[in-house]
């Protein structure tokens, strides 16, 4: 019967999402676009999860559970990792469907396969080659950076973006609303600050069912939006094929997931989503609508220092959402309280673009 149910849900989806190709583009404009992004992304992503998640299996390229962490989690041990693989796959199909044509989009998805590719290569080293830190922190960081850097100097003089920020709320006191411009060398610090940090805070929000993929969904969405404000309309579809990505693999993803994104699918999100934000001067936007992101990673760097400086704990253990896990949540309901703040976040993100990307 489940089985029955899941078939259903997919056929469903699949129905819904082409039924709304053929009756969006009647609206016209960049909706039908975004429409069509998002529904090419969907079916894609629930298509290759039956190819990609046996073959993840018979490759025995199963996850390994930290012994340190909630007991609940040591039942997870073998379910396959590397399953990013599953919404970068929907995400690709979507963005060349519909935005192959748009430089700024091409620099997103480049700059989520680049990190993709990082996080690919990460878990290979650790789930097939056996070694358990995967790549060397060094290596790790060296090619973030590296590929951060590219996108700080492409972006003010390829991409026409400039070196300012939009001041989120700001529109509110000043018709025009507020940018910061920043110095070019700040600029570039900010930027490669930015995108290595987001694309590391999703890596460790990665850590119950669903959490990272249905939050970046969220962001993603807010994101498209901001896009749209801003005129940068090739990012607001690289963001609905993005957020289509996200909810084909939360199919597969959610609990009892059967499927982990890895690295591979956590660092090419934050990739995703930051170089989004920096082409659109939403940076600030984003680590507000992300603030589930950010508050995760400050949790594991408190529990460090002041571990470090005095031998005791803040949290009962990070990231943040374990410290809920033990305090007795079940999982479920800390990833659809985290969803519900993200979602609250976005909102308020949106907000905050109130007489802005108007000039």
């Amino acid at each position: 019967m489940k089985k029955n149910r899941n078939v259903f849900f997919v056929v469903g989806l699949i129905v819904l999402f082409t039924v709304g190709m053929l009756v969006v583009p009647r609206i016209g404009g960049e909706k039908e676009r975004l429409w069509q992004a998002f529904a090419v992304a969907v079916p894609v992503s629930l298509a290759i999860g039956p190819l990609v998640i046996p073959l993840l299996k018979r490759l025995k390229f199963g996850q390994n559970i930290r012994s340190d962490g909630p007991a609940r989690h040591l039942q997870k041990a073998g379910t396959p990792t590397m399953g990013g693989i599953i919404f970068l796959a929907g995400f690709l199909a979507a963005a060349f469907f519909t935005a192959r044509d748009r430089p700024d989009a091409l620099a997103v998805v480049a700059m989520a396969m680049g990190y993709g590719l990082i996080g690919f290569l990460d878990d290979y080293i650790k789930v097939v080659l056996k070694r358990s830190l995967g790549l060397r922190a060094r290596e790790k960081l060296f090619s973030q950076v590296a590929l951060a850097l590219v996108l700080a100097f492409l972006a003010p003089s390829v991409l026409g973006r400039g070196t300012e920020i939009a001041v989120p709320f700001s529109g509110f006191f000043d018709q025009d609303g507020l940018y910061l411009i920043l110095p070019g060398w700040i600029f570039v610090v900010f930027t490669v600050l930015l995108v290595v940090g987001m694309a590391n805070a999703v890596n460790l929000t990665d850590g119950l069912d669903g959490l990272a993929g249905g939050s970046s969904l969220l962001v993603s969405a807010g994101l498209m939006l901001v896009a749209l404000a801003a005129g940068k309309d090739g990012v607001a579809l690289a963001m609905a094929s993005l957020a289509g990505g996200c909810l084909g693999f939360l199919y597969y993803n959610r609990h009892p997931a059967r499927v982990f994104m890895g690295d591979t699918g956590s660092l090419a999100l934050g990739g995703a989503l930051a170089t989004a934000a920096v082409i659109t001067k939403s940076e600030l936007f984003l680590l507000l609508m992300g603030g589930i992101f950010v508050v995760e990673t400050l949790s594991v760097i408190i529990q460090v220092v002041f571990f470090q400086t005095t031998g005791r704990r803040v949290f009962r253990m990070s990231p943040l959402h374990h410290h809920f896990e033990l305090g007795g949540w079940g999982e479920n309901r800390v990833v659809i309280t985290f969803w519900l703040v993200t979602l609250f976040l976005v909102a308020l993100g949106l907000a905050g673009t109130y007489g802005l990307f108007s000039h």
